[in-house]
Formats: structure tokens, C-alpha cells, sequence
């Protein structure tokens, strides 16, 4: 049995785009994953609205992953693989950060998780890098994200050259799905099932599977 651990923020959560309200389980992402992958894998969906990478947040407390992922892996350990999968909340206005600082987060958080020592032979982990969708139409949410459209086109690109200077895994959700038209942030229920069965045919390959 492989572990997985999925951390990740709102669109692995399972944010609903119409409602706020959370797909159930066999809908969000990982369920997907797990359903994919089968019997000889156990999937772990550590999400967080809100999450970002390494960045304090002055409006909402507790938000930063980084401050909680080593606490994460200790606790869920030994895992074989950790997906990370965060990133669009720092394009928050307030965090003034460019998609070059945003992967630049989610590097800090793939060499953390490298250096844990919570495989299950007291090694590392294998670690799968997702780089989010670029930001879609924003609504409701055009302040709160002023400018992250723009900067979001840079996300594949950034998000590749951090998984190849820690030498981790990659998944491109831009190239696989995109938000929802109602909010330009969230996954609709399709999309979901999309990245799911991505990142379960990604997961096999680097199992040899």
C-alpha cells in the first residue's frame, strides 16, 4: 500500500463555485485519484481554503503552508508521495508577489518535504509539483486578485524550472483544466475529475506503474 499525501488549498478542498459550498468526495480531485489509482494506493486530502505557499496572511490567520507541512508529514508519515498542490492564493493583491516568487514557495515547500525523512524507508518522498490553472474571468473576486490573470500566465513556466532545480515531478493543470466563468479561481465538478485522472495516470508513471 503507497500513501499519498494532497496538500493543497481551496480547489483541492473542493471549493463550489457557485455556492462555496465543498463537492463531495468522490467528486474533488483526490477522491478521483484514489479511484483511479485503485486498491494498492491510500490517498490523504490535506486542504485549506485559503492556503498559501509561504506567505503570512495579514487578513486571515493560519494560512501559511509552510508553517504547517512539516508538522503534516510527521503525523501522516511514512508516505511515499506528496503532491503539492497550492499557489493562486499568493496572487492575492496584498501579497504583492509575482509568479516567479510564487513558485519560488512552492519550491521552499517541495525541499521541505525532501528533507523530511518520512518515506517509508526513513528517506525522502517522492514529491509531484502541481502548477495551477491560469486565473480565468474574475468576479466577485477581481479586487481581492487584481492583476493575478496576468501573472498567472507565467505559472507553467516558473513551476517547471522549480521542479527541475529540486528535481521533483510535475503536473501542468493549465494545460488540463480551467476555473469556472463564475469566480475565475475555482474548479468546476468536471474539471476536478479531469486533474484527478491526470494526476493519477502522472502518479503510475512515476511509480513505474
Amino acid at each position: 500500500m503507497k500513501t499519498i499525501l494532497c496538500y493543497g488549498d481551496s480547489n483541492t478542498w473542493g471549493y463550489v463555485p457557485a455556492s462555496g459550498e465543498r463537492f463531495p468526495e468522490d467528486v474533488r480531485w483526490p477522491g478521483v485519484l484514489a479511484r483511479e489509482l485503485g486498491g494498492g494506493f491510500r490517498v490523504i486530502e490535506e486542504a485549506l481554503n485559503g492556503r498559501t505557499t509561504v506567505r503570512d496572511d495579514p487578513v486571515e490567520e493560519d494560512k501559511n503552508g509552510k508553517d504547517y507541512l512539516r508538522p503534516c508529514l510527521e503525523s501522516h508519515r511514512p508516505l511515499d508521495l506528496v503532491i503539492v498542490a497550492l499557489g493562486v492564493n499568493d496572487l492575492k493583491a496584498r501579497f504583492f508577489a509575482s509568479a516567479s516568487d510564487v513558485a519560488d514557495g512552492a519550491g521552499v515547500l517541495v525541499s521541505i518535504a525532501q528533507r523530511s525523512g518520512t518515506a517509508p524507508d526513513g528517506g525522502p518522498p517522492a514529491v509531484l509539483l502541481a502548477a495551477p490553472p491560469p486565473v480565468g474571468r474574475l468576479t466577485e473576486l477581481a479586487e481581492m486578485f487584481a492583476g493575478a490573470g496576468e501573472k498567472s500566465k507565467e505559472f507553467a513556466r516558473q513551476y517547471r524550472r522549480v521542479a527541475q532545480k529540486y528535481g521533483c515531478g510535475l503536473l501542468d493543470a493549465g494545460e488540463l483544466v480551467r476555473p469556472s466563468d463564475l469566480d475565475g479561481i475555482h474548479l468546476e465538478a468536471g474539471e476536478h475529475r479531469k486533474l484527478g485522472e491526470a494526476a493519477a495516470t502522472r502518479v503510475k508513471e512515476m511509480f513505474g506503474g
